[in-house]
């Protein structure tokens, strides 16, 4: 990769890296279903009027739309605002590439390696680290709450590779249609209407820059640029890069929201990230350049 290219790979990382510390400060001006409802209408709108007409049926939209948008989000708000760290949830939820190949093998038949199924035997006992050190300090709930949150981006994941979309971004920003109507009327449910409306009453200038960063930064400038890098290199060039995802976030989470991270949780990390990372390698005679971009490794949404 060109030394441009590079630099690109790695500020999307620091993006959706730094995107959890975003959401938490977000999550102090809203409650956490119309947070992530507010943060998909903005990635849809305006962009849905500049993107083109969906280019993958609607039924893959639709089912991408609601186990990532509704399930994976849903759970991933709700566990940070009930007190899971950003920095812990950055790196928990890279557990994604474990569910994913589970899901793969049982519904798409893709059996994984001996080097993969090691790489998920790692980064479970990241896991079970990272919920060792979490149940001495926070809530294990939360914990799991994430956990589950990552489950249903596994489910995703293997939605998209049915779907095969080949204009990720075009993909992205459809899918960004299909949660907001679900998670308005859950958190008109579960919320309260008052609570809602309190929220959007009383906004600020960092209440709408949270929602501006977690859409159009992170979503649309953080998808567009890794589908741009993904159509000209190899997976297996730039999907590593992605790994950075949980430095970014345990650091800009100690830096700015003064969040403690002790050699316990250093060494989750490394169990977890290294067992990701294995987990991720494709298989030699499907590293190239010409392997479609929704076939490629995935990227944190």
């Amino acid at each position: 990769m060109r030394p441009v290219h590079i630099s690109l790979a790695v500020l999307v990382a620091a993006v959706w890296g730094v995107n959890f510390t975003v959401i938490e400060v977000g999550l102090d001006h809203f409650p956490p279903l119309l947070f992530s409802a507010l943060r998909f209408l903005a990635a849809a709108v305006p962009a849905v009027f500049f993107v083109g007409r969906p280019k993958v049926a609607w039924k893959w939209i639709v089912g991408v739309g609601l186990a990532l948008g509704v399930a994976k989000f849903g759970l991933l708000f709700i566990a940070m605002d009930a007190g899971m760290p950003a920095g812990l949830s950055s790196l928990v939820i890279q557990i994604q590439a474990v569910f994913t190949a589970v899901f793969a093998f049982a519904f798409l038949g893709e059996r994984p390696g001996r080097v993969r199924l090691y790489g998920m035997a790692v980064a479970l006992a990241g896991v079970g680290l990272a919920a060792v050190d979490e149940g001495t300090s926070g809530p294990l709930g939360a914990f799991g709450l994430v956990v589950a949150a990552a489950a249903c981006w596994g489910v995703s994941n293997v939605l998209t590779r049915k779907a095969s979309p080949p204009d990720p971004l075009n993909f992205m920003v459809w899918v960004s249609t299909v949660p907001v109507l679900p998670l308005l009327g859950l958190s008109l449910l579960t919320e309260g209407p008052s609570r809602d409306l309190d929220a959007l009453e009383n906004l600020d200038l960092q209440g709408a820059g949270v929602v501006v960063y977690v859409a159009w930064i992170t979503t649309v400038f953080g998808f567009g640029a890794w589908g741009w890098l993904l159509h000209r290199h190899p997976a297996s060039t730039v999907a590593p890069f992605s790994l950075l995802v949980p430095v970014f976030g345990m650091s800009s989470a100690a830096l700015f929201l003064h969040e403690s991270v002790g050699p316990l949780r250093w060494a989750a990390a490394a169990l977890l990230v290294g067992g990701v990372a294995l987990t991720s390698r494709m298989p030699r005679k499907v590293q190239s350049a010409d392997v479609p971009a929704p076939e490629r490794a995935g990227a944190p949404a």
